[in-house]
Protein backbone atom coordinates (compact mmCIF):
# COMPACT_ATOMS: atom_id res chain seq x y z
CA UNK A 1 0.00 0.00 0.00
CA UNK A 2 0.99 3.92 -0.39
CA UNK A 3 0.06 6.64 1.05
CA UNK A 4 -0.91 9.86 -0.46
CA UNK A 5 -0.21 12.53 1.70
CA UNK A 6 1.02 12.83 5.32
CA UNK A 7 -2.30 12.24 6.59
CA UNK A 8 -3.56 12.98 10.39
CA UNK A 9 -6.19 10.35 9.86
CA UNK A 10 -3.61 7.52 8.62
CA UNK A 11 -1.59 8.67 11.87
CA UNK A 12 -4.47 7.90 14.10
CA UNK A 13 -4.85 4.05 11.74
CA UNK A 14 -1.62 3.15 11.36
CA UNK A 15 -0.57 1.43 14.22
CA UNK A 16 -4.37 -0.35 13.45
CA UNK A 17 -2.82 -2.15 10.35
CA UNK A 18 0.41 -3.62 11.78
CA UNK A 19 -0.94 -6.95 12.11
CA UNK A 20 -2.46 -7.55 8.72
CA UNK A 21 -1.02 -10.44 7.20
CA UNK A 22 -1.88 -9.16 3.35
CA UNK A 23 -0.68 -5.82 3.82
CA UNK A 24 2.56 -4.15 3.60
CA UNK A 25 2.55 -0.29 4.79
CA UNK A 26 4.90 0.27 2.48
CA UNK A 27 4.95 4.05 1.40
CA UNK A 28 4.04 7.67 1.65
CA UNK A 29 4.25 10.49 -0.02
CA UNK A 30 4.15 14.29 0.54
CA UNK A 31 4.87 17.50 -1.48
CA UNK A 32 7.81 17.55 1.16
CA UNK A 33 10.43 14.95 0.96
CA UNK A 34 11.44 16.18 4.40
CA UNK A 35 7.94 15.73 5.69
CA UNK A 36 7.79 12.39 3.98
CA UNK A 37 10.78 11.01 5.45
CA UNK A 38 9.77 11.97 9.18
CA UNK A 39 6.10 10.57 8.69
CA UNK A 40 7.61 7.52 7.34
CA UNK A 41 9.70 6.58 10.21
CA UNK A 42 7.35 7.63 12.83
CA UNK A 43 4.72 5.52 11.50
CA UNK A 44 6.61 2.65 10.09
CA UNK A 45 6.59 3.23 6.01
CA UNK A 46 9.64 1.67 4.44
CA UNK A 47 9.51 4.69 1.71
CA UNK A 48 9.06 8.35 1.02
CA UNK A 49 8.57 9.75 -1.95
CA UNK A 50 8.64 13.61 -2.26
CA UNK A 51 5.61 13.79 -5.00
CA UNK A 52 2.68 11.96 -5.11
CA UNK A 53 3.50 11.21 -8.66
CA UNK A 54 6.17 9.58 -7.42
CA UNK A 55 5.26 6.80 -5.56
CA UNK A 56 2.88 6.04 -8.34
CA UNK A 57 5.30 5.57 -10.75
CA UNK A 58 6.59 3.00 -8.02
CA UNK A 59 6.14 -0.78 -9.71
CA UNK A 60 5.56 -2.17 -5.88
CA UNK A 61 2.75 -0.15 -5.18
CA UNK A 62 -0.08 -2.24 -5.71
CA UNK A 63 -2.92 0.08 -4.52
CA UNK A 64 -3.33 3.28 -2.92
CA UNK A 65 -4.94 5.00 0.39
CA UNK A 66 -5.96 8.59 -0.44
CA UNK A 67 -6.75 10.44 2.45
CA UNK A 68 -6.37 13.85 0.81
CA UNK A 69 -8.79 17.13 1.05
CA UNK A 70 -11.90 16.22 -1.07
CA UNK A 71 -11.45 18.38 -3.92
CA UNK A 72 -7.88 16.15 -5.29
CA UNK A 73 -10.19 12.93 -4.42
CA UNK A 74 -10.66 12.68 -8.51
CA UNK A 75 -7.85 14.05 -9.56
CA UNK A 76 -5.40 11.44 -7.75
CA UNK A 77 -8.12 8.83 -8.36
CA UNK A 78 -7.43 9.02 -12.09
CA UNK A 79 -3.88 9.52 -11.89
CA UNK A 80 -3.57 6.19 -10.01
CA UNK A 81 -5.87 4.36 -11.92
CA UNK A 82 -3.93 5.66 -15.05
CA UNK A 83 -0.84 3.96 -13.90
CA UNK A 84 -2.63 0.25 -12.48
CA UNK A 85 -2.88 0.91 -9.23
CA UNK A 86 -6.31 0.35 -7.09
CA UNK A 87 -7.61 2.63 -4.99
CA UNK A 88 -9.20 2.75 -1.44
CA UNK A 89 -10.44 6.19 -1.18
CA UNK A 90 -11.64 8.35 2.06
CA UNK A 91 -15.19 9.58 1.90
CA UNK A 92 -16.61 11.60 0.63
CA UNK A 93 -15.40 9.64 -2.65
CA UNK A 94 -15.77 13.23 -4.42
CA UNK A 95 -17.30 16.68 -4.23
CA UNK A 96 -20.74 15.33 -6.17
CA UNK A 97 -22.11 12.36 -7.79
CA UNK A 98 -20.91 13.35 -11.48
CA UNK A 99 -17.20 13.57 -10.23
CA UNK A 100 -18.17 9.61 -8.57
CA UNK A 101 -19.54 8.86 -12.13
CA UNK A 102 -15.98 10.38 -13.61
CA UNK A 103 -13.93 8.05 -10.94
CA UNK A 104 -15.46 5.05 -11.61
CA UNK A 105 -15.19 5.03 -15.22
CA UNK A 106 -11.58 6.12 -15.35
CA UNK A 107 -11.42 3.02 -12.73
CA UNK A 108 -13.54 0.59 -14.96
CA UNK A 109 -11.59 1.58 -17.95
CA UNK A 110 -8.14 0.72 -16.76
CA UNK A 111 -9.38 -2.49 -14.51
CA UNK A 112 -8.73 -1.51 -11.28
CA UNK A 113 -10.34 -1.51 -8.25
CA UNK A 114 -12.24 1.90 -6.55
CA UNK A 115 -13.99 2.07 -2.80
CA UNK A 116 -15.02 4.55 -0.32
CA UNK A 117 -13.55 4.31 2.52
CA UNK A 118 -16.21 3.54 5.32
CA UNK A 119 -15.27 1.43 7.41
CA UNK A 120 -18.42 1.58 9.81
CA UNK A 121 -20.17 -1.13 7.66
CA UNK A 122 -16.74 -3.89 8.57
CA UNK A 123 -17.72 -3.52 12.49
CA UNK A 124 -19.46 -6.34 13.33
CA UNK A 125 -21.98 -4.23 15.84
CA UNK A 126 -23.46 -3.17 12.17
CA UNK A 127 -23.80 -6.15 10.51
CA UNK A 128 -25.72 -7.66 13.44
CA UNK A 129 -27.83 -4.28 13.50
CA UNK A 130 -28.53 -4.38 9.44
CA UNK A 131 -29.84 -8.34 10.10
CA UNK A 132 -31.86 -7.02 12.98
CA UNK A 133 -33.31 -4.25 10.56
CA UNK A 134 -33.44 -7.33 8.03
CA UNK A 135 -35.61 -9.43 9.92
CA UNK A 136 -38.60 -9.27 12.16
CA UNK A 137 -36.58 -8.07 15.67
CA UNK A 138 -37.87 -4.61 15.53
CA UNK A 139 -40.96 -5.21 12.97
CA UNK A 140 -40.72 -3.09 9.74
CA UNK A 141 -38.30 -0.03 9.89
CA UNK A 142 -39.91 3.38 9.49
CA UNK A 143 -37.34 5.33 10.61
CA UNK A 144 -33.66 6.02 11.55
CA UNK A 145 -32.26 8.62 13.35
CA UNK A 146 -28.24 9.67 13.32
CA UNK A 147 -26.59 12.23 14.95
CA UNK A 148 -22.57 13.03 15.09
CA UNK A 149 -20.80 15.81 16.11
CA UNK A 150 -17.71 17.09 16.70
CA UNK A 151 -15.96 20.88 17.65
CA UNK A 152 -13.21 21.73 15.07
CA UNK A 153 -12.06 25.74 15.16
CA UNK A 154 -8.57 24.94 13.66
CA UNK A 155 -8.84 27.39 10.99
CA UNK A 156 -5.67 25.52 8.79
CA UNK A 157 -7.38 22.17 8.81
CA UNK A 158 -9.44 21.13 5.17
CA UNK A 159 -12.63 20.43 6.74
CA UNK A 160 -12.55 24.38 7.24
CA UNK A 161 -11.50 25.24 4.37
CA UNK A 162 -14.54 25.70 1.16
CA UNK A 163 -11.92 25.32 -1.29
CA UNK A 164 -10.72 21.56 -0.14
CA UNK A 165 -13.90 20.51 0.01
CA UNK A 166 -14.59 21.10 3.87
CA UNK A 167 -17.95 21.36 5.92
CA UNK A 168 -20.11 19.42 8.11
CA UNK A 169 -22.27 17.43 5.46
CA UNK A 170 -19.30 16.48 3.63
CA UNK A 171 -16.77 14.87 6.18
CA UNK A 172 -19.62 13.18 8.82
CA UNK A 173 -22.55 14.14 7.16
CA UNK A 174 -21.63 11.35 4.50
CA UNK A 175 -21.86 8.84 7.34
CA UNK A 176 -25.72 9.92 8.20
CA UNK A 177 -26.37 9.31 4.58
CA UNK A 178 -24.68 6.29 4.27
CA UNK A 179 -25.56 4.25 7.44
CA UNK A 180 -29.27 4.87 6.94
CA UNK A 181 -29.32 3.76 3.30
CA UNK A 182 -27.31 0.93 4.39
CA UNK A 183 -29.93 0.01 7.29
CA UNK A 184 -32.69 0.41 4.62
CA UNK A 185 -31.67 -1.11 2.07
CA UNK A 186 -32.87 1.01 -0.67
CA UNK A 187 -32.47 4.41 -2.02
CA UNK A 188 -34.36 7.60 -0.78
CA UNK A 189 -36.67 9.63 -3.28
CA UNK A 190 -36.27 12.49 -1.72
CA UNK A 191 -34.17 14.91 0.59
CA UNK A 192 -35.01 18.08 2.61
CA UNK A 193 -31.70 20.25 4.37
CA UNK A 194 -31.16 22.95 6.63
CA UNK A 195 -27.56 24.35 6.79
CA UNK A 196 -25.67 26.42 9.04
CA UNK A 197 -21.83 28.15 7.91
CA UNK A 198 -19.60 29.58 9.78
CA UNK A 199 -19.03 33.33 9.19
CA UNK A 200 -15.60 33.17 9.28
CA UNK A 201 -15.07 30.05 7.31
CA UNK A 202 -17.93 29.70 5.18
CA UNK A 203 -17.92 25.95 5.49
CA UNK A 204 -21.31 24.60 6.55
CA UNK A 205 -20.58 24.16 10.11
CA UNK A 206 -24.41 22.33 11.31
CA UNK A 207 -26.30 20.49 9.12
CA UNK A 208 -29.86 18.51 9.44
CA UNK A 209 -31.53 16.55 6.81
CA UNK A 210 -34.60 14.68 6.29
CA UNK A 211 -34.70 11.49 3.86
CA UNK A 212 -37.79 10.14 2.12
CA UNK A 213 -37.01 6.88 2.01
CA UNK A 214 -40.64 5.92 0.09
CA UNK A 215 -43.28 3.24 1.86
CA UNK A 216 -43.78 5.43 4.81
CA UNK A 217 -40.03 5.43 5.69
CA UNK A 218 -37.73 8.34 6.84
CA UNK A 219 -34.44 8.79 8.19
CA UNK A 220 -33.37 12.42 9.90
CA UNK A 221 -29.97 13.64 10.83
CA UNK A 222 -27.95 16.36 12.75
CA UNK A 223 -24.46 16.69 12.54
CA UNK A 224 -22.08 19.33 13.14
CA UNK A 225 -18.33 20.36 13.27
CA UNK A 226 -18.66 23.07 16.40
CA UNK A 227 -20.91 21.26 18.67
CA UNK A 228 -20.07 19.15 21.90
CA UNK A 229 -18.61 15.95 20.45
CA UNK A 230 -21.71 13.06 20.17
CA UNK A 231 -22.50 9.83 18.34
CA UNK A 232 -25.87 7.64 18.24
CA UNK A 233 -27.53 5.81 15.52
CA UNK A 234 -31.52 4.93 16.66
CA UNK A 235 -33.47 3.00 14.69
CA UNK A 236 -37.04 2.48 14.99
CA UNK A 237 -39.52 -0.24 13.30
CA UNK A 238 -43.23 -0.93 14.11
CA UNK A 239 -42.26 -3.53 16.94
CA UNK A 240 -39.13 -1.88 18.48
CA UNK A 241 -35.82 0.24 18.74
CA UNK A 242 -32.20 -0.67 17.94
CA UNK A 243 -30.16 2.16 19.53
CA UNK A 244 -26.33 2.52 18.70
CA UNK A 245 -23.90 4.02 21.31
CA UNK A 246 -20.96 4.12 19.65
CA UNK A 247 -21.84 3.65 15.64
CA UNK A 248 -18.36 5.05 14.25
CA UNK A 249 -15.66 5.24 16.05
CA UNK A 250 -15.13 2.83 18.24
CA UNK A 251 -12.15 1.66 19.56
CA UNK A 252 -10.42 -1.79 18.76
CA UNK A 253 -10.93 -2.93 22.21
CA UNK A 254 -13.90 -1.86 23.16
CA UNK A 255 -17.11 -4.23 23.68
CA UNK A 256 -20.04 -2.41 21.12
CA UNK A 257 -23.72 -2.35 22.86
CA UNK A 258 -26.71 -1.94 20.73
CA UNK A 259 -29.98 -1.72 23.01
CA UNK A 260 -32.90 -3.35 21.86
CA UNK A 261 -36.39 -2.41 22.93
CA UNK A 262 -39.48 -4.42 22.38
CA UNK A 263 -41.68 -2.74 24.89
CA UNK A 264 -42.08 -5.30 26.88
CA UNK A 265 -38.56 -6.25 27.32
CA UNK A 266 -35.28 -4.05 26.85
CA UNK A 267 -31.90 -6.26 26.10
CA UNK A 268 -28.29 -5.08 26.02
CA UNK A 269 -26.39 -7.08 23.52
CA UNK A 270 -22.62 -7.22 23.83
CA UNK A 271 -20.96 -7.20 20.38
CA UNK A 272 -17.28 -8.80 20.16
CA UNK A 273 -14.57 -6.21 20.14
CA UNK A 274 -13.49 -5.05 16.67
CA UNK A 275 -10.37 -3.62 14.68
CA UNK A 276 -12.74 -2.12 11.76
CA UNK A 277 -10.62 -0.87 10.20
CA UNK A 278 -8.19 -3.86 9.61
CA UNK A 279 -11.21 -5.58 8.46
CA UNK A 280 -11.94 -2.82 5.94
CA UNK A 281 -7.94 -2.95 4.67
CA UNK A 282 -7.85 -6.34 4.29
CA UNK A 283 -11.41 -7.10 3.01
CA UNK A 284 -10.28 -4.48 0.43
CA UNK A 285 -6.70 -6.25 0.04
CA UNK A 286 -7.94 -9.22 -0.38
CA UNK A 287 -10.26 -8.27 -3.11
CA UNK A 288 -7.34 -6.37 -4.95
CA UNK A 289 -5.39 -9.75 -4.54
CA UNK A 290 -8.35 -11.79 -6.27
CA UNK A 291 -9.54 -9.61 -8.87
CA UNK A 292 -13.08 -9.71 -7.19
CA UNK A 293 -15.49 -6.44 -7.37
CA UNK A 294 -14.43 -4.40 -3.75
CA UNK A 295 -17.11 -5.28 -0.75
CA UNK A 296 -18.79 -2.27 -1.01
CA UNK A 297 -19.23 -1.30 -4.62
CA UNK A 298 -18.39 1.94 -6.15
CA UNK A 299 -22.04 2.29 -7.18
CA UNK A 300 -22.55 2.59 -3.48
CA UNK A 301 -20.52 5.84 -3.19
CA UNK A 302 -22.02 7.09 -6.31
CA UNK A 303 -25.59 6.82 -5.02
CA UNK A 304 -24.62 8.04 -1.32
CA UNK A 305 -23.04 11.57 -3.24
CA UNK A 306 -26.61 11.62 -5.36
CA UNK A 307 -28.31 11.95 -1.85
CA UNK A 308 -25.27 14.67 -0.71
CA UNK A 309 -26.06 15.99 -4.17
CA UNK A 310 -29.97 16.61 -3.14
CA UNK A 311 -29.06 17.66 0.33
CA UNK A 312 -27.14 20.82 -0.67
CA UNK A 313 -29.43 21.44 -3.68
CA UNK A 314 -32.30 21.57 -0.53
CA UNK A 315 -29.85 24.19 1.71
CA UNK A 316 -30.23 26.61 -1.52
CA UNK A 317 -33.59 26.35 -2.63
CA UNK A 318 -35.70 25.26 0.73
CA UNK A 319 -37.65 22.87 -0.68
CA UNK A 320 -37.74 18.58 -1.05
CA UNK A 321 -35.47 17.75 -3.78
CA UNK A 322 -35.27 14.79 -5.70
CA UNK A 323 -32.29 12.13 -5.51
CA UNK A 324 -30.81 11.47 -9.06
CA UNK A 325 -29.23 7.97 -9.86
CA UNK A 326 -30.47 4.74 -9.16
CA UNK A 327 -33.82 4.16 -10.72
CA UNK A 328 -36.56 3.88 -7.24
CA UNK A 329 -39.37 1.91 -6.95
CA UNK A 330 -42.41 3.09 -4.51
Amino acid sequence: MGVLGCSAHYARIARLLKPSQLIDTYAVASRDMAKARQYAEKHGLSKAYGSYEDLLADKDVDFVYIPLPNNLHLEYIKKAAQVGKAVLCEKPICLNAAEAEEAAACCRENNVSLMEAFMYRFHPQWIRAKEMADSTEIGELLTVHGQFSFDNLDENNYRNKVENGGGALYDIGCYAVSTARFLFGREPLRAMCSMTRDPRFKTDVMVSGVLDFGRGGTATFTVSMQMFPAQKVTAIGSGGSLCMELPFTMPSDKTAHLTLNTGSTQRLIEIEAANQYLLEYDAFALSVMQKTEPPTPVSDAIQNMAVLDALFKSAESGRWEPVTGKKHTE
